[in-house]
């Protein structure tokens, strides 16, 4: 059963405290309550309950989303979690309690429950309704002031944020030519896992399967001889192996070529037990290691016999075999293991294009960020600041199709005219500054919002941790530029927009 009450909201005044005061409006927890939409995505929550109508009462959606919203804003466990709930009335108020209770709203153990109700799909369009929102707002705040301005003065007014991208709604009503800039880059959110090696995995492997041939022979006990393992001798291998500093390359190929047989020995006795009882006695998380460790060692297999180093959709953990070795060829981290992104940022506001765990070109999906850019819009950005590997002859005949200047140099020889070539030189300087913003999102959501170790193990709960951090970093930007705009209407009497400085 499922109440919908994401439209009942309830003001700071009105939250209930047993020891007295009130909730300050001001708190970063009560105007983020007022950022997001609970009523527009209750129906989306409701759709991934199932039949309401039965069972017993479901969690509401405010609850739900908040709880994960305050887990990654605050970079705690599902334990810790729930502990900060219980303590702080703040973040109770942000769950959509009447009153402060000082009893633990639900059991830690539903988290895992709520991350598989809200996808990265529900997060992302989220992430678009409350950027989209705000932006209709600031746009509508410039009417006002601009309106009121024709009232005080003669002539028309002088024309401001010309260049700044509109809503989707004010972009209907009169068509523009393309504005504004796209900043285009990728990234890794590696995920929480330790660094992979193909005695190690094999090792993991082995003492898997041996769990399961004990659970797979229970029921044969005192009937039937349980299969030799050999599981001392291979640990003792295994450790003396892993206990050298740098073992050569022919102890390497002794360790995994040991390894490999006693992982082959142990799925062979696997095959033979399932013959006799068949595999309903295995747990899933059991099932499903099986079904990995197969696919494993047929790889592990072929890279030994073949001497190869890499092969196509190589596991890298049995316990996440979604997780993909990406190759970034950074200075500490030449390979990372996780989901590769492509980010755009549209002034400062962060959205998700593209989120896959098998690495990609992502020169390729420059056009895909450009269309998704005027569906939000309702026109083409006027120039695409990307680094080198966005800057092809097809990327750059697309862009020129459709007026939208794409950052770098020009292809050809330079200009004899030395005013152009100085110009040219500038505009380069001038976009690699402004592309420094992205460099800047992807370290403030690396430090500060989960986005450089994601812990989440399966792959839909990682990638809402992942849409999650991003839109974690727009709330973030909201709240400081409304921090920002009361300062200045503080000290100057005037809002941010209209200061002399910002408006430039």
């Amino acid at each position: 059963m499922y109440d919908h009450n994401a439209k009942q909201m309830i003001l700071p005044d009105e939250f209930f405290l047993p020891f007295g005061g009130r909730l300050n409006p001001d708190n970063r927890w009560v105007v983020m309550a007022s950022l997001i939409p609970w009523a527009e995505i209750e129906d989306e929550y409701v759709k991934r309950l199932g039949d309401i109508s039965q069972g017993s009462k479901a969690y509401p959606v405010r609850l739900a989303l908040g709880s994960l919203i305050i887990k990654e804003k605050l970079g705690l466990s599902d334990e810790e979690t729930v502990q900060a709930i219980t303590e702080n009335p703040y973040l109770q108020y942000f769950l959509g309690l009447h009153a402060f209770q000082e009893e633990a709203p639900f059991d830690a153990s539903s988290m895992t429950y709520f991350r598989k109700r809200f996808d990265a799909d529900l997060i992302n369009d989220l992430n678009e309704r409350i950027v989209q929102a705000q932006q209709t707002k600031s746009t509508q705040k410039r009417s006002n002031q601009n309106s009121s301005d024709d009232d005080h003065h003669d002539g028309p007014p002088s024309a401001q944020g010309s260049g700044e991208n509109k809503p989707i709604a004010e972009n209907k009503k009169k068509p523009t030519s393309n504005q504004g800039k796209l900043l285009l880059d990728a990234t890794c959110a590696p995920s929480d896992i330790a660094y992979p090696t193909d005695i190690n995995l094999l090792n993991e492997a082995r003492e898997k399967l041996e769990g399961i041939i004990d659970t797979l022979h229970a029921p044969l006990a005192g009937k039937q001889r349980k299969p030799r393992t050999y599981r001392k001798k291979a640990r003792k291998q295994y450790l003396g192996h892993s206990k050298q500093r740098k073992p050569g390359k022919e102890k390497r190929d002794q360790a995994i070529r040991q390894q490999l047989g006693y992982v082959r020995r142990n799925l062979k006795h696997v095959t033979t037990l399932a013959t006799a009882v068949g595999l309903s006695s295995l747990s899933k998380k059991q099932y499903r290691n099986l079904l990995v460790i197969q696919e494993l060692y047929r790889q592990q297999a072929i890279m030994f016999e073949e001497k190869r180093s890499s092969i196509d959709d190589r596991i890298v953990s049995v316990s996440q075999p979604h997780v993909r070795p990406i190759v970034r060829g950074k200075t500490n981290a030449r390979v990372e293991f996780g989901a590769k992104l492509s980010v755009s940022v549209v002034n400062g506001y962060t959205f998700l294009d593209v989120l896959s765990w098998d690495a990609y070109h992502e020169g390729k999906r420059l056009k895909e960020s450009i269309e998704q850019y005027k569906v939000r819009y309702g026109h083409y950005p006027e120039a695409v600041l990307a680094d080198t590997i966005y800057r092809t002859r097809e990327n750059r005949a697309y862009c020129q199709e459709r007026g939208i200047r794409l950052s770098g140099p020009k292809l050809g020889r330079p200009s004899k005219n030395e005013q152009v070539n100085a110009r040219h030189k500038q505009m380069e300087r001038q976009d690699a500054s402004e592309r420094n913003t992205i460099e800047g999102k992807f370290g403030e959501g690396k430090r500060r919002y989960g986005l450089g170790l994601i812990s989440a193990c399966l792959q839909q709960t990682s990638e809402t941790a992942i849409s999650l951090s991003l839109l974690l970093m727009n709330i973030g930007k909201i709240l400081r530029d409304s921090f920002l705009s009361f300062l200045w209407i503080i000290r100057f009497g005037l809002s941010k927009e209209n200061h002399p400085i910002f408006s430039l």
